[in-house]
């Protein structure tokens, strides 16, 4: 069984490939490992990331079919069938690591602060729901100095978007608290930069690593 540490480190090598453009060749084959994982699956971490189509995990972290369990939603934002998702996958699985990947230049994270500053009332509730999900992290920077500077305030707003949703995978649900505290499961913290290719882990990093 893979532990945090370890596919905490897994993921960071795998990165660091992506970044280099060395990936692993192994994880290009698809044939023989899709016969492979046919029958099960035993994925070394769980990535709640965003929907953004440059941002797709198993090639920003060089990985193949089977090894990642990835849950998508604009703004990696944490809603209860994103937490179940996570649930389902660290108790079905005995997966370690969960990781909350965020990115540079976040389209939901630079709408929520849109919908701020000047309201819109014809907004989708659908829409709304994202929005109002990321609001709480966001709004405090407003009224900061981070109010002048429009790239500062994303890039704080897009981090404290990520903790958000990491603090609330470790404490809004009993099964991943149970999960944190006597199996070893580790809810991290993550932004991707669009323009570099390389993955930062920021948040709820254990001692040492």
């Amino acid at each position: 069984m893979t532990t945090a540490k370890e596919a905490l480190e897994r993921l960071r090598e795998g990165n660091r490939r992506f970044v280099a453009d060395t990936r692993n060749d192994e994880n290009q084959s698809a044939l023989a490992r899709r016969k492979e994982v046919a029958d099960g699956q035993e994925p070394f971490a769980i990535i709640l990331g965003c929907s953004d189509s440059r941002v797709p995990a198993e090639m920003v972290f060089d990985q193949g079919l089977g090894d990642l369990f990835v849950i998508r939603v604009a703004g990696n934002i944490v809603a209860p069938s994103q937490v179940g998702s996570v649930e389902f996958a660290a108790a079905q699985f005995k997966t370690k690591l969960v990781v909350v990947l965020g990115h540079s230049k976040c389209g939901a994270i630079v709408a929520t602060l849109e919908e701020l500053k000047r309201p819109n009332e014809n907004q989708s509730r659908n829409l709304k729901s994202i929005v109002d999900r990321i609001r709480p992290s966001v709004e405090t920077l407003l009224e900061t100095d981070l109010k002048h500077d429009h790239d500062a305030l994303v890039h704080q707003s897009i981090r404290a978007n990520i903790r958000a949703s990491a603090n609330h995978l470790r404490h809004g649900s009993e099964l991943l608290e149970n999960l944190i505290q006597n199996e070893g499961l580790l809810v991290v913290g993550a932004e991707y930069s669009l323009e570099t290719g390389a993955v930062e882990f920021f948040d709820g990093l254990p001692s040492n690593s």
